[in-house]
This record gives C-alpha cells, structure tokens and sequence, in this order.
C-alpha cells in the first residue's frame, strides 16, 4: 500500500530526529539509509544495493574500482561523507561512478549527504537542491520517485511568439477595417506571415529582402503597396524559367516557392501610410526565433470572440502540446534511441539507420487539427530525434570509413503529417506552419553538420482537408493501416451547448439509444477514432473536456470505448487549467487520454496528477487507469463504471432538490431590496422567507423570496407591489418557448418545484469549491425555503450527517460526481443515490451507525465556538480552525472502521474499496433477470 504524504512527513520528522547527531560515515550510513527507505514504506534491500563496486573512468583513477555507498540501479546513486566532509568531492566521486555505468543502469538521481545535508540532484530535468536534515519533512517529495511517484515539467511557449501574433493582429485589424474581409484577408493574412518568416530564415536570401523591397520601393502613403505585394505572390509562384526576361531585378531576386500557397490571384488592398508603417513594424520583427505553432496563435488573435466561442477552438501552448505527445510516442522513441546509442558492438549503425528509417515511415493524424499545432510540434520533435540519430550515426564515421550523406539520410518529411480541419483558412495556415517548421529543421541540419540542406522548392506537402471531421472518412485521408498515431484537441461543446446539428452528430456516432446521452461533443472523437482504428496498432492522445470522465457521461462513454472498440486507457493526465497563448485566451479545464488496443496496452500505464491546478505534473506508473482517472490495478473490474440510480441502491432516505420558481428573478431579493420592498408595503412582511442557494448558505449570505402559496384573494388585493410582482411572473412564464413553463402562467402564486420545509433538514449545497477537503454540509430549519442549488434530506439523523461529512464520501463526490468548471458538482443519482455504505441501513437495528453519532455532533460543536465564521471560513484549507479540523479526523477514523480494520492510506485505496462495495451493491440491478418457463 502507497502511504499518504502526512504520513511519510510523520516519518521523516521522527528520522531527522533521531539522526540529528549522526557523523561517521563507515558507521552510520547503512542503518541511516535502513531507515531513511523506511520513511517511504520501501524495505531497501528490495531495490538498493550498498558498497555496488564499479570500474572508475575518471582521470587519474587509473582505472581503479570503487565502490558506491548505495546504488539502485536506474534511479539512484548515493555517496555518503562523514559530517563535515566536502560533498563537492562527493560530487566529483558520484560523477565518476555515473560515467563507468552501462547506459541501462545509470541512475537519474543522485544523493549527496554528510548527515547533516541533503544534496539530491535530477539529471532529467537538471535541477540541484540542499537543504540541512531538520527540512527533510518540508522536502520530501523530492523524493517522491521512491514512492514511483516523478515529478515532471513542460516546456511552455516563449513569450515572443505571442508578441509576433499580436503584430499580424494587428495588421488584419487595420485590413478589415478598410473593407478587405472575408476568404481574401484570410489567404493574404497567411502569404504575408510565410513572406516575414522567409524574410528572416534564409528562404529569402539575403536576409531582411521582403525589408528593403518594401522601405525602397514603396510610396510612403502606402498607395502603391498592394501592387507590390501582388506582384511579389506571383513571383513566389513562378519557376525561374517561366518568369518576364523583363522581370524588375528586385523582385526576380525572390525564390520560387511552390506548394499551392501562392497559386491564384487575390484582390488587391488599399494600404494608406499607417498600415504600410504597420508592414514594416511586422518586417523589422526578429521572426527567426519564432515557432511556427504562433500561426495558430495569429488564428486566435484574428477571429472574432464570438466565432471563437461557437467552434470550441482552444488555440494550445507548446507546453499542453507536449503533455500530449511525449507520453503518446516521445518519451518511448526516446528511450528506444537511448538503448541503441549505448551499444557498443558491430550492429550499431545498422540499429541507428533502421531506427532512422521507421521514423520516416510513421504517420500522424489530427482530425481536428486546426491551424495544426500539434502537427507541427509534432513534426519539430521528429525532427530533432532524427538529428541526433544522425548525429550517433556519424560518430560510426571513422570507425567504418563511411561518409555521411545529410540530405539523403534526412528522412522525415511533412507529407507523414495528415489532418481534417472544418475551416478553410486555419488549414492553410496548418500546411504554412509546416513548411515553416520544415525550414527551420533543414537550417538547424544544415549547422549540425555543416551541410547545406534546404527543400526549397516545395516538393511535399502535408495532407489538410478541408471538411467537417465527424461527417468526413478519415480513412480518405490516411488508411488505417498506415497510421501511427491519432491525436489533438478536438472542439469542446458541452451537452447543453451543442447546435442541432452537433447534438445529432454525437447521437448518431454514440448511437446509445433512448434519449440519445448527454454526451460533450469531443466524445464523438474518440467514438471516431476507436472505430477508425478497429483493425490497427494506432495510438490515440486526445485533449478532453473533464466532463468525460465525471458523472453520467463516464458511464456512457466509456463502455463505447471499452467494450464496442476495445481499447484501454494508457496514459492519462487528470484536471488541470487548459492555459492559451493568443489574445482573448481561453481558460478551461480539461484531461488528456491517451488510448491503445487492449491487446496492445502497456503493462505499465502512466497517470499524471496536478495539486491544485498547478503547472507540474506528479507521474505515478499504475497497472491499470480507471475513466475517473486514478489508478484501478487494486479492482477486479478496473473498467467499472458508476451508472445514474434514480433511488437510492445504498438504503438511504431520499433526498430532494429545493425550490425552483422560474420568476424571472420577481420573487427573489438581497437583504437591501427586501427592506426598500416593505418600506413601501409593510403588510407584505410574513410572505418573505429566507431563500438561500448554496453559495448564500456557505458564505451566510442573505437573499429572500416571496411566498404566496394559499394566500387569500382579498389580502392579494391589498398587496399592489405584491400583485405587480405576481403579473411579471405570469407575463415572464408567458413569454417562455417551453410549453410546460407556460402552462405555469396560469398559477403564478405557485414555484415550478414547491418546497417548503415544515422540519429542520440537511442540505447539500449542489456546488462547493474543489479546493475544500469536506463539503460544506449542514442542517437548516423553517421558515427557510432552500433553492434548487440546494438538495436537502429531510428529518436527517445525525448518522446521515456523519457519513455524508466523511472523507469516504469525498473521495467519492470527487471521483463520481460532475464539475462545473474544476469546482464539485453535487448529484442525487450520482453520488448520493450510489454511495455505497459500509452496510445497509437497518440490517442490525436502528443502532447500527450509532457510534457515528457522538464524533458527529463534535463538529457541529465545533462549527458553533466560531459564531462570527461562515462555512466557507470555517472550510477554507486556509482558515479552517484546528479544532473543526480535529473533529472531522475523529469522525473519519470512526467512519473508516466501519469499512474496514486497516486504515485507508491514499484517496486511490479509498475510491478502489468504495468501487468494489458498488459493484456489489449495483449487480443485483444490472443483472439480466432470467426468463421463467413456460409449463
């Protein structure tokens, strides 16, 4: 069992205690590192060895063994000193050590420490930190790989990649404005970009000529640029041979260019002074540093917001792009050209070569792609492993006599590169960004190894189609067969946001029956991709909405993608904040899923975490992921999934959701508008009650309702402002297009849903913030009338409220219910209706969750020392008292023993155990019933 961090930080205090006055190194070092292991729960002797002898390398060695104070091979290498000894030359001597190691067992992490110091350095990610013994609880996830947990960091996009955007938005800005709109801004928006990127990378030659030509040539009023510009496109699209023999000498110096770019005529624009200033603004930018995936960002920075929000485009940071592609391929090819770069025998460079060529042979797929980014990162990681495996390659120069040959060894090209993308401009932005991309390569080649290499002329390009995904045969764009890997980040749209003909797409391809689901648009993507790939090896790495893997729609999808295409979940990194690069950037929540066949599948998957929406990812290996995403190795079923009941399987009273008035907002008032109401008409005073929502009943914030039910029609009469009100709820139900609201015109005294409480009641507040460690739950008493955001059970015992208070029921409202952005969404056949209980309610009497009842009323205890506090105070991680604290740790363990006798560990074991009691629980309701025969 994996231990809880507070409990390895228990530990490691209770170490660092202990050996605060260890000094001798020959002594000392083997039961410190006994015990240091310990803190982790890891025996050492299960993966460490001490006094590892290895041959040293190191100058002045003399090729003399030596012997490492504790080795595991792989991971870590430890060197111990006697207090007060250098570790430098404990640096020095580990170093050494490293060097002499076969490439296989050379470990990522080294140790240093006198005792008294830490020293831990990550070579991956080449990151030092010292810190003395009495910090060691504070750091200990550093250490975190004993436990198979790694930290991991993404490189994100270089802020001058934006600022380059936000000068080609702000020419297209100045273009529109004069009329030029439309397709024809589009495509020139695109010429212009390639122009200022060849105009900085040796395309155009020399450099800065698309610069002189504009400064020199053009009018100052701008009133003969677009000419010019016109006259260049042509150029750009016409071979050498084909042009005027009169040709003006400025513009025959540009090469001929190729690739459909520049094929076809555009109207002309009017430029003016300011826009031809704007131009040569845009000219003068550095563009060689720049990533071609700021096309994408240009994109983004071009469309109008509102075109933005209705195709769900998200344009993606280089450091999202990563997230998706290392895990998928990357790292694995990576590593594939790490164990053959460490040979050292005759078959070498025939290893290097065949690895060289598969990667010219493998084939990418983003049906959704965009303006192409991931193709294009994609391709620019490609790239350079193929340059480092030339670079090995050459290294078996002057051992086999052989000359090396750049330009045909150089196999990766952009026609591996396939995508489907709705709108016309981003796709040609998508195969620009890739000639981009492979221009940059071909220079980053040609310095590597002091060849010139350029495909100029464009001889290939990548396949972009231009169609609707989900209505389009990706087997016309790339055979199954022949694909390697399907990835992207698809539209998001959820259920409730879907144009008609969206919902009717994501119907058919889920085809579920019935209603039809209620499933976010990005699951008919992997629905496509599975059925796309019934017959292949492919991969799939998408981008999601963390809808898909939360409530209804985890149980509607994920045995689609389980059972009908047979594939298994690889990698996956669980919610974090999607992060944007381009002008109005949008932030969303989301997950990656990588998928494989199940036939095919990893014995290890790879489950990335981020604590509090934080930028670095934790990396657990687990046999299996779950579609909550947390690890499943521990459940018989790890595809288990939690279906919506619309009662309670678990023997639990019934909850209810509040009132619902659909008024327009006629009944309702702050504590300010309620008190000018009855300045004005005082008699109306017993018809208000308090309505809170949930956020009014965690933060103790006032808001009232009128309620009318039963009042008699003479004292309505005597109520004008009252009455005023009743007429706006008629006239606002009337005005509805639900036919059902309508109806409610004809009783507009009365709610949509009537629920006035005449009992105190428990509430469920439906949202609570994911940064609370328990949910806000508490009791309310008449005359309050909860709303809809509230669910209330009512005439609770003190049990209920121990159960739902409890830690196992926050594992699972975490794991099974819906999010509404990353904050807890709180569902009656979801959550509530399927907790499974340590028992059924009932089995052994009325007493049988007594023992809950005393620790129970100590938080309510508790909450009442701080009268002055709200729920949102008293649960705030930050402010929330030690003594509410404590109580909630007392119920936890109480509630705990009655699931089992060893004690939970991790969310992920509870989560398992609740997972396995519902399979249980549920199996009687799934189950075919047998047909009885017939006698």
């Amino acid at each position: 069992m994996r231990l809880s961090w507070n409990e390895v930080r228990l530990r490691a205090a209770a170490f660092a205690a202990k050996w605060a006055d260890a000094s001798y190194e020959k002594g000392e070092t083997q039961p410190f590192y006994e015990e240091f292991f310990r803190i982790f729960g890891v025996e050492r002797r299960s993966v460490a060895r001490y006094e590892e002898q290895v041959r040293r390398l190191d100058r002045g060695s003399g090729a003399r063994r030596g012997y490492m104070d504790l080795f595991w091979p792989g991971v870590l290498l430890v060197e111990q000193k006697s207090a007060g000894r250098s570790l430098e030359a404990a640096a020095e001597q580990a170093d050494a050590y490293f060097d002499a190691l076969p490439e296989r067992d050379r470990p990522r992490y080294r140790l240093l420490s006198d005792f008294r110091t830490f020293d831990l350095y990550d070579r991956d990610e080449r990151e030092r930190v010292s810190f003395p013994l009495a910090d060691l609880p504070a750091r200990i996830e550093r250490f975190g790989f004993i436990l198979g947990v790694e930290r991991r960091t993404f490189r994100d996009q270089d802020p001058v990649n934006i600022e380059a955007a936000e000068l080609m938005g702000r020419l297209h800005d100045r273009l529109r404005d004069t009329g030029y709109t439309g397709e024809s801004l589009e495509h020139y928006l695109v010429r212009l970009l390639f122009c200022l990127f060849a105009d900085d990378t040796g395309v155009f030659e020399p450099r800065d000529l698309l610069l002189d030509l504009l400064e020199s040539r053009t009018r100052e009023d701008g009133s003969d640029l677009g000419n010019w510009l016109s006259l260049l496109f042509q150029v750009l699209d016409t071979p050498p041979e084909d042009r005027y023999t009169t040709l003006d000498e400025d513009l025959a110096r540009f090469p001929y260019i190729n690739g459909d770019l520049f094929r076809g005529t555009l109207p002309i624009p009017s430029f003016d002074s300011t826009m031809r200033g704007a131009l040569l603004d845009a000219c003068r930018f550095d563009w060689s540093q720049i990533s071609p995936a700021i096309f994408g960002a240009l994109f983004q920075s071009v469309m109008d917001p509102v075109e933005r929000r209705e195709q769900g485009a998200h344009y993606t940071t280089e450091r999202n792009i990563l997230k998706v592609i290392e895990p998928l391929f990357l790292d694995d090819l990576r590593a594939e050209f790490g164990r053959i770069a460490a040979r050292r025998d005759r078959g070498r460079r025939a290893a290097l070569l065949a690895f060289r060529k598969r990667l010219g042979e493998m084939q990418f797929l983003d049906p959704a792609c965009g303006c192409g980014n991931f193709l294009i990162i994609a391709y620019r990681e490609l790239r350079a492993l193929e340059i480092e495996v030339l670079r090995a390659v050459r290294g078996e120069e002057g051992r086999e006599g052989q000359a090396l040959d750049v330009a045909a060894l150089s196999l990766v090209e952009v026609d591996q590169f396939h995508g489907i993308e709705l709108g016309e401009f981003p796709a040609r932005i998508a195969a620009a960004a890739l000639w981009m991309m492979d221009h940059i390569m071909n220079n980053r080649l040609s310095l590597e190894f002091g060849q010139a290499f350029a495909r100029i002329p464009l001889r290939k390009s990548p396949r972009i189609l231009c169609a609707d995904a989900l209505e389009t045969d990706w087997a016309e764009v790339l055979e199954p067969r022949r694909c390697s890997f399907v990835f992207g980040n698809p539209p998001f749209h959820g259920a409730k946001h879907q144009s008609p003909k969206q919902r009717a797409q994501v119907r058919r391809i889920a085809n579920l029956g019935g209603s039809g689901g209620t499933l976010d648009y990005v699951a008919a993507w992997f629905l496509r991709a599975g059925e796309y790939l019934a017959e292949s090896a492919a991969r799939i790495g998408f981008v999601a909405t963390n809808s898909i893997t939360q409530g209804e729609q985890a149980a509607q999808l994920w045995p689609l993608l389980f059972e009908r295409h047979g594939l298994v979940i690889s990698f996956a990194h669980r919610t974090f904040a999607w992060g944007s690069d381009a002008r109005g950037k949008a932030h969303v929540h989301v997950v990656i899923l990588g998928l494989t066949r199940k036939e095919a599948a990893p014995a290890k998957r790879r489950l990335f975490t981020y604590e509090h929406g934080g930028e670095e990812a934790m990396e657990v290996a687990e046999p299996a992921i779950s579609p909550y995403l947390f690890g499943a190795g521990g459940l018989a079923d790890p595809h288990v999934v939690v279906r919506e009941a619309n009662r309670p399987i678990n023997g639990m009273p019934r909850v209810i959701i509040g009132s619902k008035p659909i008024d327009g907002g006629h009944y309702i008032f702050t504590a300010e508008e309620r008190e000018r109401f009855l300045a004005a008409e005082p008699l109306a005073a017993p018809f208000f009650r308090p309505y809170p929502g949930g956020r009014e009943f965690i933060r103790g914030v006032e808001r009232w309702i009128l309620v009318l039910h039963g009042i008699e029609p003479p004292l309505l009469r005597r109520l004008p402002r009252v009455r005023e009100r009743v007429e706006a709820v008629r006239a606002f139900r009337l005005k509805s297009r639900s036919p059902q609201t309508r109806a409610l015109a004809e009783t507009p005294t009365l709610f949509h849903v009537n629920v006035l409480p005449e009992a105190p009641f428990l509430a469920l507040p439906k949202t609570s913030s994911e940064r609370r460690e328990y949910a806000p739950f508490g009791w309310l008493e008449p005359p309050v009338v909860p709303s809809d955001a509230i669910l209330l059970l009512p005439n609770a015992a003190l049990w209920h409220f121990a159960l739902l208070n409890s830690t196992m029921h926050m594992a699972w409202l975490r794991s099974m219910g819906g999010r509404l952005k990353s904050d807890f969404r709180y569902s009656i056949g979801l959550v509530y209706n399927t907790f499974p209980l340590p028992r059924t309610p009932g089995q052994g009497g009325a007493a049988d969750y007594t023992e809950l009842e005393t620790p129970a009323q100590a938080i309510l205890d508790a909450r009442s020392r701080h009268p002055g506090a709200s729920l949102a105070d008293l649960y705030d991680p930050d402010t929330m008292p030690p003594d509410l604290k404590k109580a909630h740790l007392r119920l936890d363990r109480a509630v705990d023993r009655l699931y089992r006798r060893a004690p939970f560990h991790s969310e992920r074991e509870r989560v398992e155990h609740l997972l396995e009691r519902y399979a249980r629980l549920s199996a009687p309701l799934t189950t075919p019933k047998k047909k009885r025969r017939r006698r």
